[in-house]
């Protein structure tokens, strides 16, 4: 399929590519090439598609969730070109570097998300919904974007009227330092424990929906994801975050950079 700007957009019938969500693009494409003969390209980029039969859409240009009804969802990968043609067998060749890096920081990233949760727990005073392991969920109810990078992530915060309404005192924020020490403190402790890692779905299809599980002290942690993690904490020799409050229109905005070292 032609995708514009001299490229084509390739679709297979499986791939190990993993792909840019457009509805929470926390986690960017892998990288790699398809191969097929003698033929050898890099996939510049690879999204979620979708169809209803006619034409395909492509990322940003898909007007429901994955998942919805009476739509196909499948892998766009995206070359330069058009290099091959319907019906070709092509293989898949997926960086693995870059996808262990891209794996280690999400799974920081839940990590962090829950010690963040847990570290601000004592900032609430009205009942909230709470996260995996119990705790007031923080990360979900004031998450305004998030960034999977090698070996890290980037999470912004926002903390305004509504997370005031709800109950979170902002000066529980008046010490950045100290809330990261105690998170800290948590990943370590977690880390430690090398627990298993997993990504749980009810089918192999690209609409399945999918959860990270891990069992930490205490509790199986279980969020909805659908990105790629480490299989093991025993994967991590380490992770930390740091923080850093800015006053902005409105309220607060709290930045939690996560920065996870491979075993």
């Amino acid at each position: 399929m032609d995708a514009g700007g001299g490229r084509s957009a390739v679709v297979l019938d499986t791939t190990a590519f993993h792909p840019v969500d457009t509805a929470w693009p926390d986690q960017p494409a892998d990288r790699g090439v398809l191969r097929a003969g003698a033929t050898s390209v890099e996939v510049v980029d690879a999204v979620v598609a979708a169809t209803q039969g006619d034409g395909l859409l492509l990322g940003p240009d898909v007007p429901v969730r994955t998942g919805t009804e009476g739509w196909t969802f499948v892998v766009a990968h995206l070359v330069d070109g058009t290099p091959f043609a319907v019906g070709d067998e092509v293989s898949v060749e997926v960086d693995a570097e870059h996808r262990a890096a891209l794996s280690a920081g999400h799974t920081a990233c839940h990590l962090a998300s829950l010690a963040l949760d847990a570290a601000l727990a004592d900032a609430w005073s009205k009942p909230v919904p709470t996260d995996a392991l119990g705790a007031p969920a923080f990360d979900s109810l004031a998450i305004q974007s998030s960034r999977i990078v090698p070996d890290g992530s980037r999470d912004v915060y926002r903390i305004g009227k509504s997370l005031r309404r709800k109950g979170f005192d902002p000066g529980a924020l008046d010490d950045p330092a100290a809330v990261a020490a105690r998170a800290d403190a948590l990943l370590a402790e977690w880390i430690a424990t090398e627990a298993p890692v997993r990504v749980e779905a009810p089918g192999e299809t690209l609409a399945a929906r999918r959860s990270w599980v891990c069992a930490l002290p205490g509790a199986e942690a279980r969020i909805p994801c659908g990105g790629t993690h480490v299989s093991s904490l025993r994967e991590l020799r380490s992770a930390t975050v740091a923080l850093a409050v800015e006053s902005v229109e409105g309220g607060l905005e709290l930045v939690m950079t996560t920065t996870a070292v491979r075993a």
